[in-house]
Parts: structure tokens; C-alpha cells; sequence
């Protein structure tokens, strides 16, 4: 048969199009595997949600103070459940609850459901017994459980979560964002009825963990902060107590401690306005002579006043027919403005008031940032109580200038005197360093210090402050005082107003404190809400100026800081405080030669020994260190003089 032409080309367009045809129908298949059906088959797929880790709560140095430890949680599909009554029934056994109930539960016409609470965040012995019962329906899904590995330390800072994870109070609720994570899942192949098809793969998607936020607390010195704080408590049985204490230079918080406390794993035990209220930014009240510094910083400034210059304080201060006592009866007398600064003295600063006029004092305590928040990174912030202007009459401005009539925060009080410690810069209080990715080590975000505004000079700063160092060394702040560290501050004493009147028996007490005077590494501050003292005077420099001195001591000695011996002398209160004494050197000297000098010095310190040999090799104290009489010098003993 002959072959044409025309049918070879009829034949290749048979072949041709049978291709196309197959093809097109390969095509076709594709797209309804891949579009049609899979969105069929998607429907079929359900997912067991596999909570993120939460992000950590770290300190300045990286230790956590929030984390979440592993716990698994029991997850119920009930469409796959055949048998509910001995699924309760063993569930119940293990778990708590009652059988009942959680039949009830795991009966609910939905998709799945949390066996609450019992079967929520269990321990170990638990997820495991629940797991060996492989009970169809019954899933275990990590959901985590926020642990505290310092117990109630900074609680109101850190916060607490709520039973879906989420960020109720402090750090947790304002950086909730940043600490959660994203959630994972299991998801299996189900039929229509919800139940699993036997032989079809699980798939786990991999949860994304929360990021981890770095404070700007050192736990050391919180430490420091929380001790104080349950000293003052048990002496004296106040309603509320406050102590901060901040890098004036960065306006870094580095500590922030509250009374009363609590346990963060126990949230729900305690009243709502412990666990929700951090006093340290939320408390106002009348600061009473903590508020001076304003003043005179202000008075400085407008070269409305010198240190030097005199003033006669009769005991009362007349403004539009009030007299406005002393604190002391029968008046300082005649004195220095310095005088009147470590005095305490209100007459003096009512004079500095009127010398300032209404204008020019608010216009100085709104530039130090009180009667606004200062915008830290916590909920739950107070912008404190200012007069209005044309409220402010001559006996208002009297009273706003020794700082009773205004209401304030804690923190806006530390941050107004750490820009008196850094030389008059107003800084922005940073409770948060930096937010970290935990799975690279990145930094997501970090916070530098930021200035708000200047609001003295330089000069008028170091005025104020060896001010502040004399009241300490020479004045009503003596009880803060500790040799070499240059601690400077000023006293509170503020009464409070009840039933429409100031109480006669309910005062907050209190003390603002920075060191080294010269170049202040730290301020701190401490507000101590009706105090009970027993035979003691109810005064800001006898219960709370010592906290302060204590809490800047030992932070610095942490921090590194040698004690000074420039500064201003300490003025010796007979009766009140200890003889110092200077501890002399004593290595190299034979055992025998070092306590003849000891007892020929007229020292008076007591001595102890360790180790063994006839040569002092090394003592505790130093040389040069001053010591209340009566101290202990520890001798470290060798074999020769050089050890």
C-alpha cells in the first residue's frame, strides 16, 4: 500500500494530539490532587495545638528570674473516645477530679477540649501514667508552667500570666508581645465523625519559642533592696513599704522592691492590689522633705539663695496669718542656708519658695517630671497631684516648697535627684535592657539611656550634692551614714491626710540617698507607709535613712567601689554614735609586736587568728579602714614576715 504524504502528516497529528490529550489529562490531574482534592484532604486534617515556650525574664547579667519549665497538658478529641465512662474513670484516677465531671467534659460536642483544671500543667509522675494508658482521644501536649527560681523577689515587677499563658501584670503584660511565642502542632487525618484513620501519618509542626527579656535588675542588689525591706518589717510592722534603687548616669533601674509581696506561682491566693499594684510606681503621697531638694536645687539655679548665706529660724514661719512651725520646737536659730539644708528646717525653705514665687517653682517641679508619668516600661503608672496655678496661693506655695500639698511617685522622686546626681540631666527610667531571640542569641531589640531634658546646671548639681553629703555627715541624715562611701540624701517625714485632716499617728517615712557623693554611682530610695516603732521617733533619718545606708553600702562594695577617704567628716552625736577608730597596719610584725600595737594605739579592737606561725601575713580589715571601737581585726599568721 502506498504511503502518502498526507498520511504521514495525518498520522503525526494523530500522535500529536493524543499527547496533548494525555497530557492535558496528567495536567488536570495534578491541578485536582494539588488544589481540589487537597483542599478536601485539608479538611480531613485535625490539629492538636502544641503550646510555644513562653520567654525567659532575665536579669542584668543574664540570670533568669522567669522560665518556663516543661509540663504537659491532657488534650480530649472526643469523637474518638468510644468509651467515655472508663476514659473518665481512668483520667480521673490519675489527674484528680471527679469521673464524672470529666466525662462531661470529654462528651462536649467540639473538636477537642482541655480537661480543666486538673488535666492542665501536669508533673512528670502524671504525664507519664497518662501517656502508658494510650488511651484513644486522649493527647498530651507541652504547654509549659512559668517557674520562679527566687521565689516572690521583684514580683510586682516581673508580673504573673494568666491560665492561657498570657501577660497580666508588670513585665509579662507590657512585653506579652515579645514573650510569646508561636504556637505548634500535631495534626493527624481524620473522617468526617473526627475519628483518626488508621495507617495516615501524624505531622508536628514545631512550636516557636517566646523571646527572652533582659531587665536592667541586678539580682544582687534586689537582694540587698528585699533584705532591708524585711528588716524594716519586722521592727517596725508598716502598712506598705518601697525601695529603689537606679544607675543615675543611665537611668537604669537596678533594683525594685515591695511590700507586701508575693508568690508568683500563687497569684490568685492574694488580693488583687498586691499582685496588680507595684507601689513603686503607682503609690502617691505627700514626699514632705525628700521634696527639698527640689526646691533648693531650684532656688540655686535662679540664684535666688548661697549656701552661706545666713537665716534665723524663731521656730514658725507666718504665711497669711498661719504659722508654720519647725519641726523642732523653739526654731534652729540662727543659722547658714546650709544650715537649713541639713537641718531640714521649714521656715528656711518656705522663705526659699516665696524668694522663687509660684512661676518659677512649679515651673521647676514640672521640669524635674512630677505631675506626669515618666513613661517606664511597667503598667500601672500614677502621675502624682500638682496644685493647679491659680489654686496656688502664698500658703500653697509655702507648703509645695518643703513638699507637703503635692502628691508624687516613688520613681518619679528618684529619677527628679538622679539628675541631680548625674549633673542635672532628667533621665528616663529603663526597667528593660534588651529583648533576645533564644534560638540565635540576637538581639531583637535593645534600649539605650535617654535624656529628657536638662534641668540644672552642672554646678548647681555639685552644690546640691555636697549639700546632700553634709546633710548625712553633719545633719538629720546621720543615720545613713558609713565611713568612706560619701553617702549623701535627705530625710522624709510626711503625715497623712485622713478623714480630711493630717493623722496625728500616720506618717510615711523616708530617704533619698546617692553615693559616692562626688560621682554617684547609685541613688536609692525608701518609703515606709505608718511605721510602729516601739520607743522611737517616728522620722525619716532614725527608721529609714540607716535602710538607705546600708542598701548603698553594700551595693557598692558589690560593685567594686574602695571606700574614700576624702569627704566630709562625720559629726560625732555623743550617746548616739560609736567611737571610730582607725585600724592600724599590722603585716610583717610578729604576732606578739602587732598586739602590743594594738593595745599601746589606745585602738581598741579585739583580734582573732587564723592560720599558724609567729608573723602576721595579712589582715581584715586594711590598714587606714575606720572601725567603731570594739570591732574585730582578723590576723592571718605565717612562717616569715613576707608569708
Amino acid at each position: 500500500m502506498r504511503v502518502t504524504q498526507t498520511k504521514v502528516r495525518r498520522r503525526i497529528f494523530l500522535v500529536l494530539l493524543g499527547c496533548v490529550c494525555a497530557l492535558s489529562l496528567l495536567l488536570g490531574r495534578l491541578v485536582h490532587v494539588t488544589v481540589i482534592a487537597a483542599a478536601d484532604w485539608n479538611r480531613l486534617y485535625r490539629s492538636v495545638p502544641v503550646t510555644a515556650p513562653r520567654g525567659e525574664i532575665l536579669d542584668d547579667q543574664g540570670q533568669p528570674l522567669v522560665f518556663t519549665a516543661s509540663a504537659s497538658s491532657i488534650i480530649a478529641v472526643p469523637r474518638q473516645i468510644k468509651d467515655k465512662a472508663r476514659t473518665a474513670a481512668l483520667l480521673s484516677q490519675i489527674i484528680g477530679g471527679t469521673p464524672a465531671k470529666i466525662q462531661k467534659m470529654i462528651s462536649k460536642n467540639a473538636l477537642m477540649v482541655y480537661i480543666r483544671p486538673w488535666g492542665r500543667r501536669l508533673d512528670e509522675a502524671k504525664t507519664r501514667a497518662i501517656r502508658a494508658l494510650q488511651l484513644p482521644g486522649i493527647y498530651l501536649t507541652e504547654e509549659g508552667r512559668r517557674t520562679y527560681p527566687d521565689g516572690s523577689m521583684a514580683a510586682q515587677v516581673l508580673g504573673v500570666t494568666g491560665g492561657e499563658g498570657q501577660g497580666l501584670s508588670g513585665i509579662e503584660l507590657t512585653f506579652n508581645k515579645y514573650l510569646t511565642g508561636k504556637s505548634g502542632a500535631i495534626r493527624f487525618v481524620a473522617n468526617a465523625r473526627g475519628e483518626e484513620i488508621p495507617g495516615t501519618n501524624d505531622v508536628y509542626v514545631p512550636p516557636v519559642p517566646g523571646d527572652n527579656v533582659e531587665l536592667t535588675l541586678n539580682k544582687q542588689i534586689q537582694q540587698f533592696a528585699e533584705r532591708e525591706i524585711q528588716s524594716v518589717v519586722s521592727e517596725y510592722s508598716p502598712d506598705h513599704v518601697t525601695l529603689l534603687v537606679a544607675n543615675p548616669q543611665t537611668g537604669q533601674i537596678l533594683a525594685m522592691a515591695n511590700y507586701p509581696s508575693f508568690n508568683p506561682v500563687e497569684w490568685r491566693k492574694v488580693p488583687q492590689e498586691v499582685y496588680n499594684r507595684n507601689l513603686a510606681i503607682w503609690q502617691t503621697f505627700e514626699p514632705g522633705s525628700t521634696f527639698k531638694i527640689v526646691t533648693l536645687a531650684a532656688a540655686l539655679q535662679e540664684k535666688k539663695v548661697s549656701l552661706s548665706e545666713g537665716f534665723y529660724d524663731p521656730g514658725y514661719y507666718e504665711v497669711a496669718g498661719h504659722k508654720i512651725r519647725c519641726w523642732k520646737a523653739g526654731g534652729h536659730g540662727k543659722q547658714s542656708y546650709l544650715n537649713v539644708v541639713e537641718n531640714s528646717c521649714n521656715p528656711g525653705f518656705i522663705q526659699l519658695g516665696e524668694r522663687l514665687g509660684k512661676q518659677s517653682l512649679f515651673s521647676y517641679i514640672k521640669a524635674f517630671g512630677f505631675g506626669q508619668k515618666t513613661g517606664i516600661a511597667l503598667p500601672g503608672e500614677s502621675r502624682g497631684i500638682l496644685f493647679s496655678p491659680s489654686r496656688v496661693g502664698p500658703l500653697e506655695l509655702a507648703t509645695t516648697a518643703f513638699g507637703q500639698g503635692v502628691s508624687v511617685t516613688p520613681i518619679q522622686q528618684v529619677m527628679a535627684v538622679s539628675a541631680i546626681a548625674n549633673g542635672g540631666l532628667l533621665m528616663k527610667p529603663q526597667i528593660v535592657e534588651k529583648v533576645i531571640d533564644p534560638q540565635t542569641g540576637k538581639t531583637v531589640v535593645s534600649y539605650a539611656p535617654q535624656v529628657v531634658r536638662r534641668v540644672v546646671s552642672t554646678q548647681v548639681a555639685a552644690e546640691v550634692r555636697n549639700a546632700l553629703e553634709s546633710v548625712v555627715a553633719q545633719g538629720s541624715g546621720a543615720n545613713a551614714f558609713h565611713e568612706g562611701y560619701r553617702i549623701g540624701g535627705k530625710t522624709g517625714t510626711a503625715q497623712v491626710v485622713e478623714n480630711g485632716g493630717y493623722s496625728r499617728q500616720h506618717y510615711i517615712v523616708s530617704f533619698i540617698g546617692m553615693a559616692p557623693a562626688n560621682h554617684p554611682r547609685l541613688v536609692a530610695y525608701v518609703a515606709i507607709d505608718y511605721p510602729r516603732p516601739k520607743g522611737k521617733l517616728v522620722f525619716g533619718g532614725v527608721i529609714a535613712a540607716p535602710v538607705i545606708g546600708n542598701v548603698l553600702a553594700d551595693s557598692l562594695q558589690y560593685m567594686g567601689v574602695q571606700p574614700q577617704v576624702t569627704g566630709i567628716a562625720k559629726k560625732y552625736r555623743y550617746g548616739i554614735d560609736p567611737v571610730m577608730t582607725t585600724v592600724p597596719s599590722l603585716a610583717g610584725k610578729s604576732y606578739r609586736d602587732a598586739a602590743r600595737s594594738i593595745i599601746e594605739g589606745g585602738s581598741i579592737l579585739r583580734l582573732s587568728v587564723v592560720g599558724d606561725g609567729p608573723y602576721v601575713i595579712g589582715q581584715a580589715p586594711a590598714a587606714g579602714v575606720k572601725l567603731p571601737q570594739g570591732s574585730m581585726v582578723r590576723l592571718y599568721l605565717g612562717p616569715s614576715p613576707q608569708g
